[in-house]
């Protein structure tokens, strides 16, 4: 089978090295960015283009949510698969005479960071059982975790993950300004964000919470409301609310 990855960024790179590292052939990495393509192509040993978009079999489209319509129709060929790996777009968001699917891998992706791809999970949607097989084949030789999943289910499966991702780094990020206006190391945190994500693989998280809004300390509350300002104390304030009506107190 012929594959084709189209993409430059994050997620066409860590997906290209994981075709790699589970010898998947790669017939080519597609895109715009010919920096970042030569770079990929440089480290993985994967030919390729920005101007000539190869033959395939299977074409995987890692681009921008934004992007993805306008990407899918550079694809002529007739009848070939062709998957994105959106987590919030329908598969019916590709424009083209060929079979459609999405293939969405669950995880947060940065170039610099080496990952363990066996244990991301894979989300499959596919027009055709023949297709479900064939996605599901290549993403098992990466992955310990793959499932198949509708549209519907994987637009839930994406807020949990921007719940679970984007919200806490957000959260880790406004943390560590308030250290930094005090000079306090950071690094000092990370014991403590550790023991708390370790929980979790022990416990329920709400079963977890602790802190001055589930005990209703409302001293330490008004104390901390005092230190905040602008949009820290919104969230602060909105954070210490949803607990105290999840807890009822």
């Amino acid at each position: 089978m012929q594959i084709v990855i189209i993409g430059s960024g994050n997620v066409a790179y860590h997906l290209a090295k994981a075709f790699v590292l589970n010898n998947i052939p790669l017939a080519q990495i597609f895109g715009r960015n010919e920096e970042e393509l030569r770079k990929i192509s440089g480290e993985l040993n994967i030919p390729y283009s920005t101007e000539n978009l190869n033959e395939a079999d299977l074409y995987i489209i890692c681009v921008s949510d934004h992007s993805v319509e306008d990407v899918s129709k550079m694809i002529i060929r007739k009848n070939c698969l062709v998957a994105h790996t959106s987590g919030s777009l329908p598969k019916e968001i590709l424009v083209g005479n060929y079979r459609k699917a999405s293939l969405y891998p669950l995880q947060t992706f940065s170039k610099s960071k080496t990952l363990d791809y066996s244990k991301i999970p894979f989300f499959i949607e596919s027009e055709n059982d023949e297709d479900r097989k064939t996605l599901f084949s290549i993403a098992s030789k990466i992955s310990e975790n793959v499932m198949e999943s509708t549209h519907e289910k994987r637009k839930y499966i994406h807020l949990t993950a921007v719940f679970a991702c984007n919200f806490v780094n957000h959260l880790f990020t406004r943390a560590k300004e308030i250290s930094d206006s005090q000079e306090i190391p950071f690094e000092y945190f990370l014991p403590l964000i550790e023991e708390t994500i370790q929980k979790i693989y022990e416990m329920d998280p709400k079963a977890a919470q602790t802190g001055p809004a589930v005990r209703n300390d409302k001293r330490v509350l008004q104390l901390h409301e005092q230190l905040l300002k602008d949009e820290s104390l919104q969230i602060y304030k909105t954070m210490n609310h949803s607990i105290q009506k999840m807890y009822e107190l």
